[in-house]
Order: structure tokens, then C-alpha cells, then sequence
């Protein structure tokens, strides 16, 4: 074989895999999300966003993602920094770390719910230091803070370990004769954190805020088992559409909603954290 096509035909499975997989569903949403009765029109995308819950959700999403982000960003950016300064224990603290990875959306929640429920954890420790009288049922209308909080901190919880592990591989791969350079120099540690590991950090952490947004705009089954319908999302909106109100176009108009406030937060992530060409440390 020439090598000159050696590596389209490497390439071959995975562009078949995305063409079947994501580029002919993704024709087929578009398709119904713009189509009424055969014609295409934006129908859907007008019943979609005229709902009186569509800016209830479209507020609440961004406001999580809002809240969770820069805090799973801090926690993992102090996480990574730790672990990679460890000279013992460094895999088992990051194995034990990392154990959200393996936990789903739903039994995130779920094991949230089990400690901010009437007969939760919470709810028991509160009672048996007599803060309260008696257990009282914290996810209610009546309490919306609440449930965001315990929404947010499912979230923060499992989502960490993902982002954790993208900056600790990406600060593996800063060679360690640039902070020995900056020590021979005086530099701090917080000095060398910011001239030296942020910088050269930047495209892990593009990566990182990129995965983890799309995911925290597509946030649902958390959502679901902490606050039902009391906190209403873009995804379960789609949800109700899809499978509640048999309405398959206005649902494919919220999922191409969600794709377009995904693709422009990612524009905005990749040229806020643009390396700059010719930048030095």
C-alpha cells in the first residue's frame, strides 16, 4: 500500500463511525426540528421557546452551569496540583479521588437524595445535635435553594473526577526543569503556578472546560432524582417533549437549542484560552 494513503485508511472506521453514528442522526433531528406536516417551517422552535417554562429552564441551566463550573474548576486545578507534588501515596489518592468516574448520572443523584431527603442523612445528623425538632422535607417548592444546593453539589461531587483527571495528565507533561529554573530564580510557588503551569496548561484546560460545560448544558438525570419538576432544565424540557407530550419536533427543536448555547460556549472557551503564537513563559 502507499504510504501516502496510509493514513486515510486509518482514519476510515472512525469517519464511518461518526458519519453513521452522529452525522446521519443528527440530519434526521435537524430534519424534524424545521419540519411541520412535511414542510419546513420553525414552528417547533417557536412552541418551543413561547412555553412559560423555556426561559424558567434555560435560566436554570445556565445558572447551574454558572455555579458548578468555576467551582469543579478550582477544586480540580487544587487537586491536581496537590497530587502531582505527592511522593507517596500519589495513585492511591487518586484512585480514591477518581471513584465518582464510575458512578452514573442517576445514582449520583439518587445517593444525593439519600442525604437530603426527610429520612436522609442530613435530616438525622441535624436532629440527633438538636438543630431541629424534627426531620423536615428540605426538596420542596417551598425551599428552591435548597434544591439548587443539592443539585449543585451532587454535580460538583461527580462531575470533579473528570476534569481532575484531564489537568493531572496535562501537568505531568510540563517539564519539570522550567520550576527547578524558576526555584534557581526565587520565583514563589504561587509564581511558578501562575507563569509557568497555567500557561502551559492551557490546553487541558480547554479540554476540561469544554467537556465539562456541554456536559453540565445537558445536565438531566441528577436533575430528575433531586429535583423532579421543581427544577426544570433545558434537557428534561426535552424529555417531557420526547416522551410526555409525544411532540418528537418540538423535542428535536430543544435538542438543537441546547447543541447551539454548546457550540457557543465553546467558542468562547477556545479563544478565551487561545495560546498566543510565539508566547513564551
Amino acid at each position: 500500500m502507499n504510504a501516502r494513503f496510509l493514513p486515510y485508511v486509518l482514519i476510515a472506521p472512525v469517519t464511518f463511525f461518526l458519519c453513521v453514528f452522529f452525522l446521519y442522526p443528527f440530519v434526521l433531528v435537524a430534519n424534524q426540528a424545521f419540519t411541520v406536516d412535511g414542510g419546513y417551517t420553525m414552528e417547533n422552535f417557536r412552541e418551543v421557546v413561547s412555553d412559560w417554562k423555556f426561559p424558567i429552564s434555560l435560566q436554570n441551566t445556565l445558572l447551574l452551569a454558572a455555579a458548578v463550573v468555576p467551582v469543579l474548576l478550582a477544586l480540580a486545578l487544587l487537586m491536581a496540583t496537590m497530587v502531582n507534588r505527592m511522593q507517596k501515596g500519589r495513585d492511591l489518592i487518586l484512585y480514591f479521588w477518581t471513584i465518582p468516574l464510575g458512578i452514573s448520572d442517576l445514582a449520583a443523584g439518587i445517593i444525593w437524595l439519600a442525604i437530603f431527603e426527610q429520612s436522609g442523612f442530613l435530616n438525622s445528623m441535624l436532629d440527633a445535635v438538636g438543630v431541629i425538632d424534627k426531620p423536615a422535607n428540605l426538596l420542596t417548592y417551598q425551599n428552591p435553594w435548597i434544591v439548587f444546593l443539592a443539585i449543585a453539589l451532587a454535580e460538583i461531587w461527580r462531575a470533579t473526577a473528570i476534569m481532575l483527571v484531564i489537568l493531572v495528565a496535562g501537568i505531568g507533561l510540563i517539564p519539570k526543569e522550567y520550576y527547578e529554573a524558576a526555584e534557581v530564580f526565587g520565583a514563589s510557588k504561587w509564581k511558578q503556578f501562575l507563569r509557568i503551569t497555567l500557561p502551559l496548561l492551557r490546553p487541558s484546560l480547554q479540554t476540561a472546560l469544554v467537556l465539562r460545560v456541554i456536559l453540565a448544558f445537558e445536565i438531566f438525570a441528577v436533575v430528575a432524582a433531586l429535583g423532579g419538576t421543581l427544577f426544570p432544565v433545558l434537557m428534561s424540557e426535552t424529555y417531557a417533549y420526547q416522551f410526555d407530550l409525544l411532540n418528537s419536533g418540538a423535542a428535536a427543536a430543544m435538542a438543537l437549542i441546547i447543541l447551539g448555547i454548546s457550540i457557543a460556549a465553546t467558542l468562547v472557551i477556545l479563544r478565551a484560552l487561545r495560546v498566543p503564537k510565539g508566547a513564551t513563559i
